[in-house]
């Protein structure tokens, strides 16, 4: 079995019972913060990678870290370490991050502009491509790219809306070399 077809199970039983609970909100804000404790704790990260730990020194090492998570996503946490699969704890946030998304009508988004968006810019973003990509609404990360020269490039899933300057420049480029 795939890595990402054990994450999916996890996230799955978590996101059914996060669901049952009308938790989705809460369950995946705090994977979220799970998510980043782990990425950028080099220290927790060998800690979980670790041999020489036993699997209750993990536990209780989590215990402490996420004492203030909800008994569902803590329960989760403890249950990857029980089946040894404490690498596999970033997939399945990402993982539940995705079905929560599709069952609210989110699209996350990385929009990079020439500078930091204003809230007004950044609902008329999300109302005009929510609707290209069939979701309610978007949830944007927003990136400073001084290069871009003016306007916004979307990225949403797999699908690039380039609608900056620099863009527009480099498609003009091509056109007049050709």
């Amino acid at each position: 079995m795939t890595s990402s077809m054990i994450a999916r199970r996890y996230a799955l039983a978590l996101f059914q019972i996060a669901k049952e609970r009308q938790l989705l909100g809460v369950v995946e804000e705090e994977l979220r913060v799970v998510k980043e404790v782990i990425q950028y704790n080099p220290d927790l990260k060998a800690v979980l990678k670790s041999t020489k730990l036993s699997k209750e020194k993990k536990k209780e090492i989590l215990k402490a870290a996420f004492a203030s998570v909800s008994e569902y996503v803590l329960n989760t946490l403890l249950l990857l370490i029980d089946r040894h699969r404490d690498d596999q704890i970033v997939n399945v946030v990402d993982e539940f991050i995705e079905l929560a998304n599709d069952e609210m009508g989110i699209a996350e988004a990385e929009v990079h502009s020439f500078r930091p968006l204003t809230d007004a810019e950044r609902e008329a973003i999300s109302v005009t491509f929510a609707a290209k990509v069939g979701k309610k609404s978007l949830k944007m990360e927003n990136f400073v790219d001084s290069n871009l020269l003016g306007g916004v490039k979307l990225r949403i899933g797999n699908r690039i809306y380039d609608g900056s300057l620099r863009g527009k420049l480099d498609r003009l480029e091509r056109k007049l070399l050709s």
